[in-house]
């Protein structure tokens, strides 16, 4: 059980990264910051920002230092972000930020196209990483973690193998991350599946080295992901604000989980997240603002928090 006044479950916010990245237009800076600010205003308390990738092939995160040095002055907010490879690593620290993911995938073929590098090249980055951690002072390393992508499927290789995904979750231990999470990037996990992997994975490496759950939506079985992970010891969940973002091989498709979905399934079930429902929806305003071509899903935001449901009038408009 959580501690006093600590959440139950901790949402993960990774619009500003995961979202953005994809986005058919920039989002300013300044409202990343406003973005960033009322999320953390809201309750959110973990934030992936950015990722400190080359500008020139991912032109909305150029600014991804003075946002994560941003974030890093809100007090008691995690600040997470992804980086590919040392150099990015190398830049985050030197932005503040406080967690680093480190993507590898299960499928070569998704890797390869992702990263353009091998798995086991990928996996010595991240060692190399984990050494540059190490090298730090105590009080000033990061979280490294070792993200898995494609563990329940991959659009270019099929099924992939539970047996190569518990193999990864042991040498991205043994390079040293402190934690190992896992995506369905592509959206192609059941819930049986979530338990078995689940499962699986805490029996390979522990509970204590087993992060969270990345659950893609471009199926409609978000939600019930989710819950088949809690279902086996899971308490943290990435999601972005109106499903930005997600799986790139399901255009039309919303990708991650609606953080504003998954808040009201959990707070509805009892289960603290320490998140303004009402706080949080509104922040959607921004994203209308900031990105007025990109759709934004979500049930919650449509109907609202409350009990009343659909009104007659909106339900014969819908």
């Amino acid at each position: 059980m959580a501690a006093h006044n600590e959440p139950d479950v901790l949402i993960s916010e990774v619009g500003p990264r995961d979202g953005l990245q994809m986005a058919r237009s920039v989002m300013s800076t300044a409202n990343k910051k406003r973005w960033i600010r009322e999320a953390y205003d809201a309750g959110v308390r973990e934030i992936e920002v950015c990722s400190f990738v080359p500008p020139k092939l991912v032109p909305g995160m150029a600014d991804a230092a003075e946002i994560t040095s941003y974030a890093a002055t809100l007090e008691g907010l995690t600040v997470a972000v992804l980086a590919p490879n040392l150099k990015g690593a190398q830049n985050a620290i030197a932005a503040g930020a406080h967690k680093i993911t480190v993507p590898v995938s299960v499928s070569e073929a998704h890797n390869r196209a992702n990263l353009n590098k091998a798995r086991t090249d990928s996996v010595a980055d991240i060692g190399r990483i984990c050494a540059l951690r190490d090298s730090l002072p105590t009080g000033e390393r990061p979280v490294i973690e070792g993200g898995l992508s494609t563990v329940w499927g991959c659009t270019m290789e099929g099924a992939v193998s539970e047996d190569e995904v518990l193999r990864l979750c042991t040498a991205l231990v043994e390079a040293g991350v402190d934690e190992v999470g896992l995506a369905d990037t592509t959206g192609m996990a059941d819930p049986a599946g979530i338990r078995r992997v689940f499962r699986a994975a805490e029996a390979e490496i522990g509970r204590a080295r087993l992060a969270g759950a990345r659950l893609h939506n471009p199926r409609g079985l978000g939600l019930a992901n989710a819950l088949a992970a809690l279902d086996v010891g899971v308490t943290t969940f990435d999601s972005s604000l109106a499903g930005l973002g997600g799986c790139p091989f399901a255009p039309g498709a919303s990708g991650n989980i609606v953080t504003e979905d998954l808040v009201y399934m959990f707070e509805e079930m009892g289960l603290k997240t320490g998140i303004d429902i009402n706080r949080l929806i509104k922040i959607r305003s921004i994203l209308k603002e900031g990105l007025p071509d990109e759709p934004l899903y979500g049930f919650i935001a449509e109907v609202g928090p409350g009990k009343g449901g659909l009104t007659l009038d909106r339900v014969a408009a819908a």
